[in-house]
């Protein structure tokens, strides 16, 4: 089923400024549609986000140039090849790029492209797109272990301001014998009642990029799993049996000049202070997994995170360190770095490179939990299909705004679809 038609235009991602979409015609007429999301807080070893950089429009947040090279030098290229073989597709991309990251092309334009004529190709077969990819790259995932939601609750870092160093303070359904359904249900319960917390404690319930609360004035990095303990109890659920704690420190962010600069405890630790730091919290709360903990290039030291990790059996995600990216997992696996990995579409900017990447991972005993972008996100769930199709433990996303909603409404859709048989 070939290729015809590749058209591309500029949409509002949620940050308020632009994404790309591409809609993508196949020989039989059907389509595939497609928007990428891109990161407030994004690692330096990531595929390019290409804007225009002219500053009187979006003030250099355009994408005109990224849709240019879509419809004058991608789709030339690619119409008339097949649309069932994804990986010769976004061979030719990545090929046509020439590129470590994708810089001259643009990894959103890519992507695009990519996800467009995978949900196309999943439509001319009349199947569900996390069918399509399993086909496509032999997967063999058992859909009776779905992922679970790993929900965003407390934000701080590059995601809200005046508040945690900390980027991300999620709730993580760890009840084994629950549904999705039922998993989503708790924690948003779980939720609501964190709200009323906060209010009692005088902070703000407002949200910050991810739909989750970004209370400024918060006393301690540490106050967040107090606040949120608190909750558990209140909606009626056990700590560490039904809900758990997932941290995503994003410290790339806060580390300046050799140090890690805690600004809310007016403190600057040392790698093995911070270490220190951490296994404390380790020892004293329920804590699911552990994102991003160290500096994105402090490699020796996340080696020694690892070990402490371990002793607790918590998983040690790799997210800014790794950026999907095939050669930075496999130095991770062998430097014994992480124990797990964080999966985003556009940071590598094609399917194929994502899926193979998750290949990788499940191949070497590493946990896969495939994530929202804090910055600009769309309505597009192509993530979550990507999550269900390559195995992934969790799914990690914001709790309201409808941009994060879709992703755990088409997660609750696909668990119908398994338990249904279709």
């Amino acid at each position: 089923m070939t290729i015809s038609a590749i058209k591309a235009q500029e949409i509002l991602a949620s940050g308020g400024y632009p994404t790309i979409e591409v809609i993508a015609t196949l020989e039989d007429g059907t389509k595939g549609r497609a928007s990428v999301p891109y990161g407030a807080s994004a690692g330096s070893h990531e595929a390019t986000v290409l804007m225009d950089g002219d500053a009187s429009r979006w003030h250099g947040k355009g994408m005109l140039q990224a849709i240019a090279n879509i419809e004058n030098k991608i789709a030339p290229a690619v119409i008339g090849m097949d649309a069932y073989d994804q990986r010769s597709l976004d061979e030719k991309m990545i090929a046509l790029d020439g590129t470590p990251n994708k810089a001259n092309l643009g990894g959103n334009a890519i992507l695009a492209v990519s996800i467009a004529v995978a949900n196309a190709a999943a439509n001319s077969k009349k199947i569900e797109l996390f069918q399509h990819i399993i086909e496509t790259y032999q997967t063999g995932v058992d859909l009776n272990k779905l992922p679970q939601p790993m929900v965003v609750a407390i934000e701080g870092g590059k995601h809200a301001d005046e508040t945690t160093d900390l980027q991300e303070f999620c709730f993580s359904a760890v009840r084994q014998n629950s549904s999705v359904t039922e998993n989503v249900r708790m924690i948003m319960e779980t939720y609501h009642q964190l709200g009323k917390v906060l209010k009692e404690n005088k902070l703000s319930t407002n949200v910050g990029n991810e739909g989750a609360f970004a209370p400024s004035g918060i006393p301690s990095n540490e106050a967040p799993f107090n606040y949120m303990l608190e909750a558990i109890k209140r909606a009626g659920y056990v700590a560490s049996s039904d809900i758990a704690f997932s941290i995503d420190a994003a410290a790339s962010e806060f580390f300046t000049d050799g140090k890690y600069n805690l600004k809310v405890e007016k403190r600057q630790l040392n790698a093995d202070e911070l270490i220190a730091y951490y296994e404390t919290w380790l020892a004293k709360y329920p804590i699911a997994t552990v994102e991003d903990m160290l500096h994105e290039d402090d490699w020796e030291n996340w080696t020694k995170l690892r070990v402490i990790t371990d002793k607790y059996k918590v998983p040690l995600i790799g997210d800014d360190l790794t950026v999907t990216n095939m050669e930075r997992l496999q130095k991770a696996i062998d430097q014994k770095a992480i124990s797990a990995i964080l999966i985003k579409l556009n940071q590598i900017g094609t399917l194929t490179e994502t899926v193979d990447c998750c290949m990788l991972a499940n191949r070497n005993g590493l946990m896969t939990t495939t994530s929202h972008r804090g910055g600009g996100e769309t309505n597009d769930a192509t993530m979550v299909d990507v999550a269900v199709a390559v195995g992934s433990a969790f799914i990690k996303v914001g709790p309201t705004r409808g941009e994060r909603l879709a992703e755990y409404n088409r997660l609750m859709e696909i668990e119908r679809l398994v338990k249904g048989g279709s």
